[in-house]
């Protein structure tokens, strides 16, 4: 897949929400990433949800499904990232991998949202994942938690206005010295591959707004993995 693809436009949907999904039937993988997947390479596919949903006592303020990987894994200890994981055998397509790996994490109803489109898969070269984002609506928002603690340390819904405050976006710098975008909010450091596709997301629906990106940030874990979307470097996260 090299472009969007929007699946529907259902009834009720905000009126914020309209110019992201007009832009995303229009992107292209270049608008995520420099990284080509090679002919002929392989890759373990994967999917993440990106949820954008609006606080009940805030119309109008969309905000953003983010958890906290725990302290204590293995790979990509405490950092933030989107719902998601591997795929299973039984999974019929990268919507139901997304939203079963967000039912199992924070126990999000997959009822409570509505698939509205697949963006370009993103290849993992350091992992060897191929990366299904898809992009939804929080229809009926709930409470989520974590449900598996050796995994998802914390979720958070992140306001997209605190997210586009150009006092929250920051470069972060690798030891390797691959440079990308990031957004320090609510204590959070979101970086590498998540941080790509939001910052992409946020350029696509016009919430972008005017930053200057001269501070740069060193990454704080020096055995972090090097991240790729929106940097050409190999990406972080591995579902």
């Amino acid at each position: 897949m090299s472009r969007g693809e929007v699946l529907g436009r259902p009834d009720g949907l905000p009126d914020w929400f309209e110019p992201l999904l007009t832009r995303v039937g229009e992107c292209r993988t270049e608008d995520f990433t420099t990284l080509r997947r090679p002919v002929g390479t392989g890759g373990r596919s994967s999917a993440v949800l990106v949820l954008i949903g609006e606080d009940d006592d805030h119309p109008g303020r969309p905000d953003l499904l983010i958890l906290q990987r725990a302290a204590t894994m293995r790979n990509h200890a405490g950092q933030p990232a989107f719902p998601g994981g591997a795929t299973d055998p039984d999974d019929a397509d990268a919507p139901a991998t997304a939203l079963r790996e967000a039912n199992e994490e924070v126990g999000l109803d997959p009822s409570s949202a509505e698939v509205l489109a697949l963006l370009p898969d993103l290849w993992i070269p350091v992992s060897g994942f191929v990366v299904s984002p898809v992009l939804a609506w929080w229809r009926k928002p709930h409470p989520v938690h974590p449900l598996q603690p050796a995994e998802v340390a914390h979720v958070a819904r992140l306001p997209i206005s605190e997210l586009a405050d150009p006092a929250n976006r920051i470069r972060v710098r690798h030891p390797s010295g691959w440079i990308g975008p990031a957004f320090q909010v609510r204590g959070l450091l979101v970086w590498g591959f998540t941080a790509g596709v939001i910052a992409a997301l946020l350029d696509m629906a016009g919430w972008a707004l005017p930053w200057e990106p001269g501070r740069i940030v060193e990454l704080p874990d020096a055995t972090a993995p090097v991240p790729a979307a929106r940097g050409g470097a190999p990406d972080e996260v591995v579902p």
